[in-house]
């Protein structure tokens, strides 16, 4: 049986576009996106999701250009945050409304997280547990961080329905017992809840 709803953050319910940060120097999306992509932001960014310290990263990154660039990223980073998934707060109210236990797991680094509670307060409030896997030191989809939300909500595994649009984080979720919805838009996961009977 269902007892709770867990969900993902980023590109679920607040959208994340790290384009937007690299705007102002490289002056369109085509240009920031491929800068995105030769320094490898995605794996970098990770890191930072694990744990690792701004200063580290930039530490990390050999050229000098780059690195100055990298380093703008947290002073813009709401405005990689500034919009919101449509339909999905709909739907955790709906469910809250219900009565329907909320959680969260989400890949943010630490430091980045008060600019998330900043920018989107409900974020503070919306859930019975949250967990900021920079602040863990594990990131999704090691069991570790499943555990980890599990334990301090006082849940079993197959109690939870886990949200996220990461197909290995989905993954990882199911072959730790949790039931999973592999999220791409609000309309389908409003439409998997009311098959499940939360909605």
């Amino acid at each position: 049986m269902t007892r709770c709803v867990v969900f993902d953050i980023g590109n679920v319910l607040v959208a994340w576009d790290p384009v937007a940060a690299f705007l102002p120097e490289l002056g369109d999306r085509a240009s920031a996106a491929a800068f995105l992509d030769r320094v490898g932001f995605l794996a970098w960014n990770l890191e930072q999701d694990r744990g690792r310290s701004m200063a580290e990263a930039l530490e990390a990154v050999a050229d000098p250009a780059d690195r100055a660039l990298l380093a703008l990223y947290p002073a813009r980073f709401a405005a990689c945050i500034a919009q919101t998934v449509p339909g999905t707060w709909e739907v955790l109210e709906a469910l809250a409304a219900r009565s329907v236990a909320l959680h969260a797991i989400t890949n943010w680094p630490a430091e980045l997280w008060p600019v998330a509670l900043a920018v989107h307060p409900r974020l503070a409030t919306a859930f019975g547990v949250t967990v900021v896997s920079g602040r863990e030191g594990v990131v999704k989809p090691d069991p570790a961080i499943f555990a980890r939300l599990c334990d301090r909500a006082g849940l079993a595994p197959g109690d939870c329905l886990f949200v996220d649009d990461s197909a290995p984080n989905v993954a990882g979720a199911r072959g730790f017992g949790m039931q999973a919805h592999h999220f791409a838009g609000a309309a389908a996961l409003r439409d998997d809840l009311s098959g499940r009977g939360l909605l």
